[in-house]
């Protein structure tokens, strides 16, 4: 098995599907919407209306782009108030309209730039855990490369959270962990082997309820695998009746030594 931080370099490599890679090979007839309606559209965070199959589903995915140019314009996939409060709105909205909501989580972290803090980054993150705590249809985020944070966990609080194999999941980065620590980025692999932030850890915690083999990672076939794991899944939470409760317990649970269910 690989070293924790050999895993952060697989989840942080440019070859990886992107959130629009999963959007255009998982769903059909995906139309994007733009816009929090406070201030305007950030490009980090991608939403809309799809079909999974025949059945209309809310998707949202973190969005970090493949070319430097395109990286540049998503800025690296972390996003600003706006991008939260834009999926809030499509969350809300989904639950209007009773659709299911598939997130993809693909972040170092919620931008933290001057800009972010005076147009309400935590409290954005804040209001998104808030609502999803309480969402009346079923939620299911996968976490495809790095969870980064709060600014993960504002569109992973679901009724499930899987991870990619090489997907990592943490309250911070190892570099940051290690500059906080030791004064010294330059020991971030020995921070990630202390931070349990791989797709095992996670599972073993209880945070995490499913591994996905990247066996084929970008290929037909495990997009079809995938897509059939979700419509399995949705099936089996829009039939049951304390979604909701479940949902709330579940992430109570975590940290306390109870096992989540």
């Amino acid at each position: 098995m690989s070293m924790p931080y050999d895993r952060v370099k697989l989840a942080r490599d440019n070859k990886r599907p992107t959130g629009l890679d999963y959007i255009r090979n998982l769903f059909t007839d995906f139309v994007e919407m733009h816009g929090d309606r406070y201030y305007g559209d950030d490009p980090a965070i991608v939403g809309g209306i799809a079909r999974l199959g025949e059945n209309p589903v809310t998707v949202l995915a973190m969005e970090k782009g493949h070319t430097a140019k395109e990286r540049t314009r998503r800025n690296f996939g972390a996003p600003h108030p706006e991008g939260y409060r834009k999926a809030l709105r499509l969350m809300k909205q989904a639950e209007k309209f009773g659709r299911p909501v598939i997130c993809f989580v693909d972040t170092s972290g919620a931008y933290c730039g001057v800009g972010a803090e005076e147009r309400g980054q935590g409290c954005a993150i804040a209001q998104n855990l808030l609502e999803l705590s309480t969402l009346c249809v079923p939620v299911i985020s996968i976490i495809i490369g790095e969870g980064g944070s709060g600014g993960a966990l504002a569109l992973a609080l679901a009724d499930r959270v899987w991870m990619l194999q090489n997907a990592v999941y943490s309250v911070i980065s190892p570099e940051g962990c290690a500059s906080i620590l030791w004064k010294d980025s330059a020991k971030a692999a020995e921070a990630a082997s202390s931070l349990k932030l791989t797709a095992e850890d996670a599972k073993s915690l209880g945070i995490a309820d499913k591994i996905l083999s990247e066996k084929e990672l970008g290929k037909q076939e495990f997009y079809c695998r995938i897509r059939m794991l979700l419509a399995r899944q949705l099936q089996e939470l829009e039939e049951d009746a304390e979604l909701v409760s479940k949902r709330y317990d579940r992430f109570r649970k975590l940290g306390t030594g109870e096992e989540s269910q």
